[in-house]
């Protein structure tokens, strides 16, 4: 059997509550909005596993995690993201760099890949972002440029990172659903 695995951050409920604020904001938008309970940062998308694999991704991000203390993450700003990316693909919220947070990611990958695990490793600079929503781009191209909302909002919106989670997605008919397979706490 084949999982469809990611290591993640999870938000605490007040920020999730926050950020569905954000989407009420654009309802002209032809957007499929995240749910709530789905609402995370990505640190690897691992992509399909074995169980195997999975108790080798497990065993890496508890070894790895556990070196690393908590550190809070700054969302500063909801826009169209990837950056410079036309059309957009999605609607997200940015957060600062941290150096903690890409320290903590580059860590995770290369002790991955010195495990065997096999994933595409990104070969740009690690910002934090959340999916807000996924552009529905056929519907998008329809809007006449001067009619589509610009969104660049600044925000300031800290929580504190307290754990790392690797992740299941199961893809569904009404979307992916998310569950936790390890929860792995940083040092208080």
């Amino acid at each position: 059997m084949r999982h469809r695995i990611f290591i993640a951050i999870n938000l605490p409920e007040d920020i999730k509550k926050e950020l569905l604020n954000y989407q009420a904001k654009w309802p002209e938008l032809p957007v499929r909005w995240t749910r709530e309970d789905n609402l995370h940062i990505t640190l690897i998308f691992i992509g399909y596993a074995s169980d195997q694999d999975i108790g080798g991704v497990c065993k890496v991000t508890k070894e790895v995690v556990s070196r690393y203390s908590a550190f809070s993450v700054n969302l500063n700003k909801v826009c169209y993201g990837p950056p410079k990316k036309m059309p957009p693909r999605m609607v997200w919220v940015e957060g600062e760099k941290i150096k903690e947070l890409a320290d903590l990611k580059n860590d995770l990958e290369r002790a991955l890949v010195d495990a065997g695990v096999h994933f595409e490793t990104e070969n740009r600079e690690f910002k934090p972002h959340i999916t807000l929503g996924r552009i529905k781009t056929w519907e998008w191209k329809k809007i006449e440029p001067e009619e589509r909302p610009e969104i660049n909002e600044e925000i300031s919106l800290s929580f504190e990172v307290k754990t790392i989670e690797v992740m299941e997605s199961q893809l569904k008919r009404g979307g992916a659903e998310y569950m936790v397979l390890e929860s792995v706490p940083l040092m208080i």
